[in-house]
């Protein structure tokens, strides 16, 4: 493995990309030291910390946004607003290519189609950027923490908002640097670095829990089981994600002359985890808004004095303890949303009959299915049954931190490492850039990333 590394930097064109791409990574880490004029820094990160401790719907929120977006609320730095904007603005113009006439007739257009799509997705990410960094302005305006002088002022509201569009702006900017420059995906990375910052405070809280004894924090045969389950729960995320079902093709045959061309046979892989990510996003983000409005309810319902609680208060209590995070129904209403985005976005994604259609004009068929139609049919039967395996994996990873959290009583900050959407962010972006590497040394007649022995990455079939 040493020796793979020094390959690595043999290459002078890898090893350029390489330095670039930690250079900006540098600089989009630096951005978080870098506080909002005006306000409270101090003040604002400690009573995001008393929040996380509470479990509250706000801290949750305010977690899924950190890893999603790859910045972060709990800090009011000028790239707090990180990527969100961007994001948003892509996956709804992702999920309109499917609906809008315009827009698929577009996309199908190849490149130019697809630069085009880029380019309003831009001009959609200032709109969002405005929107949602108005939006955290007034929360932290709202809670106090700006300081007097500042507080409610034109001029503090103009230079903090322009600040924060500009550093989420400036933030697409380097991802798509590195997408030209540099080495991977330039939005994923930006992501998985955000989400790896916060692996050195979480090993900090292990240590310190340790050092507190037995009784109130963790033991040596937690921390062993951690460690292992961690390793785990990551080998079995890159089985599934490289997990494919591969299906047989076969070219027709034709003769020309004395020749005859034609008849190779080849695969067409379907990725198990077709979703990827985005079935947990989805269903974490609508579990949000349960416990908020079960909360709202029963505080309005809420009996003045000593009355005794209305029937519909009580309801609303009782559901506002299950939509906890954490308990049964929460757990339950969690997977039913998993699977329903996983089939979903696979509906979105995956379109058998466009498949079908290229396989017939390539004179290629799938072995004992009728081309057109019947071969439609078999591809949407085979996702089908894939993407139910799929989802089971997704929800194991969605409930497994919450389960290990409550069963050992250890903060969610540590187990959330043990699964949830920043895992399989991590392990994706982290096998791409293997990936890529691997076919950098591969044209140079390397052994690839893992070696002559190690042999190449490859997808298994499902």
């Amino acid at each position: 493995m040493f020796k793979t590394f020094i390959n690595v930097f043999k290459v002078a064109d890898l090893r350029k990309k390489i330095l670039f791409t930690l250079f900006l990574l540098a600089i989009y880490r630096i951005g978080f030291s870098i506080p909002l004029p005006g306000v409270d820094q101090a003040g604002y990160i400690e009573a995001m910390k008393n929040m996380q401790e509470e479990g509250s719907a706000a801290s949750r929120l305010a977690s899924y946004v950190s890893i999603f977006s790859g910045g972060s609320i709990s800090q009011s730095t000028i790239f707090g607003l990180g990527l969100m904007p961007y994001i948003s603005a892509s996956i709804i113009f992702q999920l309109l290519t499917t609906v809008v006439p315009t827009l698929e007739k577009l996309q199908k257009e190849g490149e130019s189609g697809r630069r085009k799509i880029q380019e309003w997705s831009r001009y959609a990410t200032v709109g969002l950027a405005i929107v949602q960094g108005w939006m955290w302005l007034a929360t932290i305006q709202g809670q106090g923490y700006v300081y007097g002088t500042f507080a409610g002022t034109t001029l503090w509201w103009f230079t903090s908002l322009t600040i924060l569009v500009t550093g989420s702006l400036f933030l697409m900017w380097l991802g798509e640097q590195i997408d030209e420059y540099g080495l991977g995906n330039g939005i994923s990375l930006l992501i998985m670095a955000g989400i790896l910052s916060q692996l050195v405070p979480t090993i900090g809280q292990v240590v310190q829990m340790f050092g507190s004894g037995p009784d109130a924090g963790m033991t040596t045969g937690d921390i062993i089981f951690l460690i292992c389950s961690f390793l785990l729960v990551t080998g079995f995320a890159i089985l599934i994600t490289q997990a494919q079902r591969r299906i047989p093709i076969q070219q027709q045959k034709f003769s020309r002359g004395r020749r005859v061309y034609g008849g190779q046979k080849q695969f067409l892989p379907l990725r198990v985890n077709h979703g990827g990510v985005m079935p947990v996003i989805f269903a974490q983000s609508l579990m949000l808004f349960p416990g908020v409005v079960f909360d709202a309810l029963k505080t309005a319902s809420a009996p003045a004095g000593g009355a005794t609680s209305s029937g519909f208060n009580q309801a609303m209590s009782w559901l506002s303890g299950q939509f906890a995070y954490g308990n049964l129904l929460f757990a339950l209403t969690e997977i039913a949303l998993i699977y329903f985005f996983a089939y979903f976005w696979t509906t979105v994604q995956f379109n058998p009959k466009e498949i079908s259609n290229q396989l017939k004009d390539y004179g290629s068929f799938i072995p004992g299915i009728r081309p057109g139609p019947r071969t439609a049919d078999y591809l949407q039967g085979v996702m089908r049954r894939i993407t139910f395996v799929g989802a089971g994996f997704l929800c194991l990873i969605a409930v497994l931190p919450t389960v290990i959290s409550n069963a050992m009583n250890i903060p969610m900050t540590i187990t959330s490492f043990l699964g949830g959407t920043g895992l399989l962010i991590v392990i994706s972006v982290a096998l791409d850039m293997v990936q890529r590497i691997e076919a950098n040394l591969m044209m140079r007649n390397y052994g690839g990333f893992l070696g002559s022995e190690g042999g190449r990455i490859r997808g298994r079939n499902g």
